[in-house]
């Protein structure tokens, strides 16, 4: 599969699920949007342009797994214990998480936050179209984790389309500037370490806070943890 394709591919899938998670929010939350297209508009100019940068080393990574049988993409569900399956689904986001978090906070630094990551702040306050809508350098940062992962951390390709699935709802679900689950669950123990748009909105509000993209661990360990918002 080609970058070309690949690249389309990342395209559709953005505009067919954050449009999907827009709809649902004029629903749910009539008005919440209003007065705010000329943002929505950049943010789904931004998005396409990162999708175009997100579907190379995914295009990449295709054809090393199809061409070439380079990657540890595996098909075979005999080819490894069956405890692997879903523990190497945590073990890739973790890592993810973990590489969004580090660079995430250095991406906050005033001379890099003004080069990179001012672009994706300039949705005050975000929506459903804003998960993906990044300056380039900082859609190359986004774009190679789960591509250079695959070459290195043996999974299932049916685990790695529930990875890409979760990455893609999170994504947007914590932009979109209400939380869909319900509060018992966002404050439970259970929530305690999970990011929601209610932990996530809070970064978007304060800034130097709240860095994760799946889990609260890394702001738990660092002490960059500042609870949730009320979206």
């Amino acid at each position: 599969m080609s970058a070309v394709s690949m690249t389309a591919i990342v395209g559709l899938r953005y505009l067919g699920t954050s449009g999907l998670f827009a709809w649902i929010t004029a629903r749910v939350r009539p008005g919440l949007y209003s007065g705010m297209q000329g943002q929505v508009r950049a943010e789904i100019r931004w998005s396409l342009l990162s999708s175009a940068i997100y579907g190379i080393p995914a295009g990449v990574a295709a054809w090393g797994w199809q061409a070439h049988g380079w990657t540890r993409v595996y098909t075979d569900p005999r080819a490894f214990p069956l405890w692997w399956m879903p523990l190497s689904l945590l073990v890739y986001l973790f890592l993810h998480d973990t590489w969004f978090y580090w660079t995430h906070r250095w991406m906050h630094r005033p001379r890099v936050f003004r080069l990179m990551h001012a672009v994706h702040h300039a949705s005050r306050p975000p929506t459903a179209w804003a998960a993906m809508s990044f300056h380039p350098l900082e859609a190359v940062t986004g774009a190679v984790v789960i591509p250079a992962l695959v070459f290195v951390v043996p999974i299932h390709v049916g685990m790695l389309g529930l990875v890409l699935t979760i990455m893609t709802v999170m994504g947007i679900a914590n932009h979109m500037g209400w939380e869909m689950f319900p509060r018992r669950l966002v404050t439970s123990r259970l929530g305690h370490w999970l990011i929601t748009a209610s932990h996530h909105h809070r970064h978007h509000e304060h800034y130097r806070c709240n860095y994760g993209l799946y889990f609260r661990f890394w702001d738990h360990l660092c002490g960059t943890d500042r609870g949730i918002a009320t979206p």
